[in-house]
């Protein structure tokens, strides 16, 4: 199995850098632009067999948007929801920076150690997307492209696990809305492509810890 794990286009609350996790916000016009784009990446250059996606609203529309036409069924998982952010959620980056000893640095730097109050612990959070992406093995055993539409913070957990590396460096993987992240498990064959996006002429694997998930 080939896995195309792709985050959703840019959403409302990502535009004004706005924490959302469990919230279910909708795509920004941007992030309907970046979905389109997407799909044109992956018709071009995979054969998609079936496609796996989070039910929050901004990945159901981005894999909504990325498979119009195709008559391939979208599946949604509950394992697939981005990760809870706690006390956080619907809070900007700048209102959580001026609190007391800047909790959003002690995050970006170690959210593991440091997580927001009331936020779900990340190994859980792994835990559900391997069962996930165990479902999606077993109905797939032949090598099959697999769409997966899900969240920076759910890719980038898989991520982690795949490399073997501690939850603490979650956030040096940058995983851009819109973006396309493949691997062959447990092989990991490419992070954050995203030469397909609008404006953005090349593909980029660098760190990024300004964005609010």
């Amino acid at each position: 199995m080939r896995l195309l794990l792709a985050r959703h286009g840019q959403s409302v609350w990502n535009q004004v850098r706005r924490f959302q996790g469990e919230n279910d916000v909708g795509l920004s016009d941007l992030g309907r632009r970046q979905a389109a784009a997407l799909g044109r990446a992956v018709r071009e250059g995979y054969r998609v067999r079936a496609a796996y996606v989070s039910p929050m609203q901004r990945a159901f529309d981005t894999a909504t948007i990325a498979l119009a036409g195709t008559g391939i069924r979208l599946v949604p998982l509950p394992e697939l929801r981005e990760l809870s952010l706690g006390e956080w959620e619907g809070c900007t980056v700048e209102e959580i920076r001026a609190r007391e000893g800047n909790p959003y640095l002690a995050w970006v730097r170690s959210p593991l150690d440091c997580p927001p109050p009331g936020g779900e612990p990340l190994p859980d959070v792994c835990a559900r997307v391997l069962r996930a992406i165990g479902r999606i093995g077993e109905d797939h055993p032949n090598g099959d492209d697999v769409l997966v539409v899900a969240h920076g913070g759910v890719i980038s957990v898989y991520l982690c696990h795949l490399l073997g590396i501690s939850f603490n460096s979650l956030w040096r993987l940058r995983i851009d809305n819109g973006s396309l992240t493949v691997a062959r498990p447990p092989r990991l064959v490419s992070v954050n492509d995203t030469a397909h996006l609008p404006g953005s002429p090349t593909t980029s694997a660098s760190a990024d810890m300004e964005r609010a998930r």
